[in-house]
C-alpha cells in the first residue's frame, strides 16, 4: 500500500463496512506508522493495471487491548507483543479466491519476523467462524477489552492466532 491507495482504500471500506466507518486519517495514520503492515490485494494483471480487490490494515499491538473503532494509535507500543490485524477489507467479487489464506501466512510472516509470537484481531460482521478457520481462537479478555469491542458492535470478538 502506498498514500497513492489512499482514496481508493476508502472507497473499499465504504462498501464493505459500511457499518463500522474511519475517518481517512486512521489508514494513513496506520500506513504512516507501519507501512509493511499494510497490503493492497490486485487482481494480478499482468500489464501493470491490475484492479484493486481488497486491503489489509496491520500494526504491532499489545495482546488484548486493540485500538477502538475510528481512533488514531498515536505511535506503537514499544512492548507489541502481537501483530493486530486492524482491517480487512475484500470486495464482494474477490471472495473465494484464497486472499484471506494468503494474506493470514504473509501477515504470520511478517509477524515472526518482527518478533512478535501471535496474530490478533477483532471480527465483526459474524466473521468470527471464517477466523476460526484460518487458525484464530476468542480470546477472554477483560473489562478493559470488553470496552474497546464495544465500539464495534454487539458481534464483535477479539481473537488470536
Amino acid at each position: 500500500m502506498t498514500v497513492a491507495d489512499l482514496p481508493l482504500v476508502e472507497r473499499i471500506a465504504e462498501i464493505v463496512h459500511p457499518a463500522y466507518p474511519e475517518s481517512a486519517e486512521v489508514p494513513a495514520e496506520r500506513l504512516a506508522l507501519f507501512p509493511a503492515g499494510c497490503l493492497v490485494a490486485e487482481d494480478g494483471a499482468v500489464d501493470g493495471t491490475g484492479a484493486a480487490l481488497g486491503y489489509a490494515v496491520s500494526h504491532p499491538s499489545r495482546l488484548g487491548r486493540p485500538p477502538a473503532l475510528d481512533s488514531r494509535l498515536g505511535g506503537l507500543p514499544r512492548d507489541a507483543d502481537c501483530l493486530y490485524l486492524h482491517d480487512v477489507a475484500l470486495l464482494p467479487e474477490a471472495r473465494g479466491l484464497g486472499l484471506g489464506e494468503a494474506l493470514t501466512v504473509l501477515l504470520r510472516d511478517l509477524a515472526r519476523r518482527q518478533g512478535l509470537p501471535m496474530l490478533a484481531l477483532t471480527a465483526v460482521n459474524r466473521s468470527a467462524p471464517y477466523w476460526s478457520r484460518r487458525g484464530f481462537k476468542r480470546y477472554p479478555g477483560d473489562a478493559v477489552l470488553a470496552a474497546k469491542l464495544a465500539s464495534y458492535g454487539e458481534d464483535a470478538a477479539y481473537m488470536v492466532g
